[in-house]
C-alpha cells in the first residue's frame, strides 16, 4: 500500500477528492466525517457530529469551519462548499497536500503563505480540535476562523428559521452557543489570547449535498453563523482551535490536551494498521457503563447482528478480550425470557441470538470453556429455551429440529431491505443460516454443558443435534451438489447465495468433507469475486451487478448480487478447513485484493458493500464493522496457520537433520594412518580380512 497521502493534482480534481471521505471518531458515538478537501456532500457530515442524550442518537452540531488568510488587505478564503449547482469558495485551489496520519492533515498555500491544518478528535471527549501552524509567510498574517453551526440530527436538515438562537456568550478565551433548548452549549476557544471574536449572525442558505440528492432525498440545508474569531499569526506559530461541550480552563489547557492526544496517535502506515484504527473506531462506551458497537458509520448506529458478527474480528484479533466481555455484558444485562433487546431480539431478527454463540466459541480461545459457563452458561440456556418456546408464531423450533422463521411483510433474515414496504428477499421458512447457527448453538451449548458436568441439560438437549441435522440434510441437500438457500412448505428455493458458507464454516457443521468440498465450488463459480462473495449468482435472472445512485436501486441491488465482505471470513474458514496451510497463498491474495480499497471511499476503512460487476464500485455505509471485521479475522486465521506451517517447517527441518545423522552414524568408520598426505584408501568392509594391509605411501623425509 502507498502512503495514505494525495497530492495538489489529485486534490484539485473534485471528481476525484469529493470521493474520497475521512472518518474519525470520539470512542463515544460521536464522529467528524467529511471529504479530504473539507467540502461536506452529505447530511451526515460534519465537524462535530456527537449524542446529546441517552437517546445516543448523534447531531451535527458543528458542521464546518471556514478559514481565511489575510494579508495586506486581501482576504483569501480556504474553505470549498457547494451551494445550489456551484462551488463558492474554491478554496481547494490552495490545497498542496493531505496525510492521512497520525491524524488528517492539509496543507494549503496561497502566494508566499504556507499553512498547515490538523484535524484531531480527542478520544473519551466530545471535542474537536484544529492545529493551525503557519510554516512560512514573509509579511504580517491574520488569521479569520468562522464556524457554521448546524444543531439538528443526523438524519434531518436544519432549515432557517425564527427560534434558532444567533448570539454568542463570551467565556475565557472564546464563546459559547446553543442554537436550541435540549442541546448542551458547544463552546469554541483558542489557545490565543489575543484572539477576537466579531459577533456577526446571519444565515447562509441551500446548503448543496449531492450524495443526498443522488440517493433520492433532500439535499439542501441552511446553516447559521454567529461571527468569526479572527487574529495574529507569526511564522512558525500554531493556533488550536477547540470545538467542545466541556469548556476549557485556559489556553495552556487546549495545548495540553492537544500534544498529549496526538502522542497517543498510531501511525497508519500499511493495510493492517489502518484496518486496526478503524476497528477501534466502532466500540463506543456509553454512559452507564454501557459498551456497544456501531454497525457503521456514519448513519448506523448499533445493531445486534452486526455487533455479534463482528466482534470476533474487531476485537479479539487484537487480543482485546476485554472489550469483547463488555460488550456481551451489555446485551446479555438488558436479556429478557432468553431474548436480546432491540435489534438484537429474535423477535425482528430471527438469526441475531444464535450468532451470540458464534462470538462466545471465539471468545473461548482467549477465555477457558469453565470461564465461559460460569459467565455466560445460564444466558446460552435461556436463548436455546426460548427458541423452543418460540416467538409467538414468528420464529419457533419445530418437531423436526429446524428453526421457521417467517412473517408476512417482514424478513427476518440478514437479507433484511424493504423496497416499497415489501423485502427484497423475504426467505420466509427454513432458511440455511439460521438451521446452521442453531446446530451450533445447541452442539456447543451440549460440549460445555458436558465439560461443565450439566446433566439436566445433557439429558434435555442431547437428541436435538441428530434431529436437526438429519432434516436439514433430507431438506436443503440439493443434486446439484450445494444448499438451498430456504425452504418451506411449498417451495425449495435453489438460488446461488452466499448463506450457506455458514453451514460450512461454523465449528459444528451438519455437512461432510464431500459435502464442504461440492459447495466451494459452486460459490468459487458463481459467487467470489475480489472485494468479497455476491449476494446471488450472476446466472440468476434475479441478477442485479450495478445500479443506479438512488436508494431504492441501491436497495432492490443490495441482496440481489451485491457483494458483501463479511461471508469472505466463512469462505476462508471452510477453505482452510478442507487444504489447510495449502490454502495460505491464496488467503493472502484474498487480503491484498482490499489493498487499495482503503485509500477509495473512505481513507482507512472498507465500505459495506459492492457493486457485483467489476469495478466492483463501493456502496452503502462508508465504514461498515462487519466488514472490517471480516477481514480480520480472515488476517488471524491466516496468521494461525502461518504458524502452523513455521511448525511443520521446523519438525521437517528437524526429522531430516534427525534422519541425516542416523544414516552418518550406521556408515562404517574408515581407517586411516591419520596422515593428512596419506593417499591409500580404505578396502571395503568385506575384504579387510583377506587383503593384506596397506603401508602408507608417504616418505619420511
Amino acid at each position: 500500500m502507498s502512503a495514505l497521502t494525495f497530492d495538489k493534482s489529485e486534490l484539485g480534481n473534485l471528481e476525484y477528492s469529493l470521493q474520497r471521505e475521512m472518518l474519525a471518531t470520539d470512542r463515544k458515538g460521536g464522529y467528524m466525517s467529511t471529504t479530504i478537501v473539507c467540502c461536506n456532500t452529505r447530511k451526515y457530515h460534519g465537524l462535530m457530529v456527537a449524542p446529546i442524550d441517552a437517546s445516543d442518537e448523534a447531531h451535527v452540531l458543528l458542521s464546518s469551519l471556514d478559514e481565511t488568510i489575510i494579508q495586506h488587505d486581501q482576504s483569501f478564503n480556504l474553505a470549498l462548499h457547494r451551494y445550489r449547482g456551484v462551488y463558492e469558495p474554491r478554496g481547494h485551489k490552495y490545497i498542496t497536500d493531505f496525510k492521512y496520519t497520525p491524524t488528517p492533515t492539509i496543507t494549503y498555500r496561497v502566494g508566499g503563505v504556507i499553512l498547515r491544518k490538523e484535524l484531531l478528535w480527542i478520544h473519551k471527549r466530545t471535542q474537536l480540535m484544529i492545529r493551525y501552524t503557519l510554516v512560512d509567510a514573509h509579511s504580517e498574517t491574520t488569521l479569520r476562523l468562522r464556524p457554521f453551526f448546524a444543531f439538528r440530527n443526523k438524519h434531518a436538515l436544519s432549515k432557517a428559521n425564527m427560534e434558532a438562537n444567533g448570539r454568542s456568550y463570551p467565556i475565557q478565551n472564546g464563546v459559547k452557543c446553543k442554537l436550541y433548548e435540549g442541546y448542551p452549549w458547544l463552546y469554541l476557544q483558542t489557545n490565543k489570547p489575543d484572539a477576537e471574536f466579531v459577533a456577526a449572525p446571519d444565515w447562509y442558505y441551500d446548503f448543496e449535498y449531492p450524495e443526498e440528492i443522488k440517493r433520492g432525498y433532500d439535499g439542501y440545508e441552511d446553516l447559521l453563523t454567529t461571527g468569526y474569531f479572527e487574529m495574529p499569526i507569526k511564522k512558525g506559530e500554531s493556533v488550536i482551535f477547540s470545538a467542545s461541550t466541556d469548556e476549557m480552563a485556559t489556553g495552556e489547557t487546549i495545548n495540553q490536551i492537544y500534544e498529549a492526544s496526538i502522542a497517543r496517535r498510531t501511525h497508519k502506515i500499511d493495510f493492517k494498521s489502518c484496518l486496526h484504527h478503524s476497528a477501534r473506531q466502532f466500540v463506543v462506551r456509553r454512559p452507564g457503563g454501557r459498551t456497544e458497537m456501531i454497525a457503521g458509520y456514519p448513519w448506523y448506529g448499533t445493531i445486534g447482528r452486526d455487533t455479534l458478527i463482528s466482534l470476533p474480528g474487531i476485537v479479539l484479533e487484537q487480543n482485546y478480550k476485554e472489550d469483547c466481555i463488555e460488550v456481551l455484558d451489555t446485551m446479555v444485562r438488558n436479556m429478557k425470557d432468553g431474548d436480546f433487546a432491540a435489534s438484537a431480539s429474535a423477535w425482528v431478527a430471527a438469526d441475531a441470538p444464535l450468532w451470540f454463540f458464534w462470538t462466545l466459541q471465539n471468545l473461548e480461545k482467549h477465555l477457558s470453556a469453565k470461564e465461559i459457563w460460569e459467565r455466560y452458561g445460564e444466558a446460552m440456556k435461556s436463548i436455546l429455551e426460548a427458541y423452543k418456546r418460540g416467538f409467538g408464531d414468528k420464529v419457533k423450533l419445530h418437531d423436526n429440529g429446524l428453526i421457521w422463521a417467517a412473517a408476512y411483510g417482514e424478513s427476518l433474515t440478514w437479507m433484511d431491505t424493504k423496497v416499497d414496504g415489501e423485502p427484497v428477499a423475504q426467505r420466509a421458512g427454513y432458511a440455511v443460516e439460521i438451521e446452521a447457527l442453531w446446530y451450533n448453538a445447541v452442539s456447543y451449548t451440549l460440549a460445555l454443558a458436558r465439560k461443565m458436568k450439566d446433566k439436566a441439560f445433557v439429558e434435555a438437549w442431547s437428541e436435538i443435534p441428530a434431529k436437526t441435522k438429519e432434516s436439514f440434510i433430507s431438506k436443503f441437500w440439493l443434486e446439484e451438489g450445494y444448499l438451498a438457500d430456504y425452504v418451506n412448505d411449498y417451495e425449495t428455493n435453489d438460488f446461488r447465495r452466499s448463506n450457506m458458507l455458514v453451514a460450512c464454516a461454523l465449528d459444528y457443521t451438519m455437512l461432510d468433507e464431500m459435502q464442504i468440498m461440492d459447495v466451494l465450488s459452486v460459490v468459487r463459480q458463481h459467487l467470489v469475486t475480489p472485494r468479497g462473495i455476491r449476494s446471488l449468482s450472476p446466472r440468476n435472472p434475479f441478477y442485479q451487478p450495478s445500479y443506479a445512485e438512488d436508494q431504492r436501486s441501491e436497495d432492490l441491488a443490495s441482496h440481489n448480487g451485491a457483494i458483501w465482505v463479511w461471508p469472505l471470513m466463512f469462505y476462508v474458514k471452510a477453505c482452510y478447513a478442507i487444504a489447510g496451510e495449502r490454502f495460505l497463498p491464496e488467503a493472502e491474495d484474498i487480503l491484498a485484493a482490499f489493498d487499495e480499497e482503503i485509500q477509495t471511499a473512505c481513507i482507512g476503512s472498507v465500505s459495506e458493500c459492492f457493486e457485483g460487476d467489476p469495478p466492483f464500485k463501493a456502496h452503502g455505509c462508508l465504514s461498515q464493522a462487519t466488514s472490517v471485521g471480516g477481514l480480520l479475522y480472515i488476517s488471524s486465521l491466516n496468521e494461525q496457520y502461518k504458524k502452523k506451517l513455521s511448525v511443520a517447517k521446523a519438525k521437517a527441518t528437524k526429522a531430516a537433520k534427525a534422519a541425516k545423522a542416523e544414516s552418518v552414524a550406521e556408515e562404517p568408520k574408515k581407517k586411516c594412518c591419520k596422515k593428512s598426505a596419506c593417499k591409500a584408501e580404505e578396502p571395503k568392509a568385506q575384504e579387510v580380512e583377506a587383503a593384506p594391509k596397506r603401508k602408507c605411501v608417504r616418505k619420511k623425509k
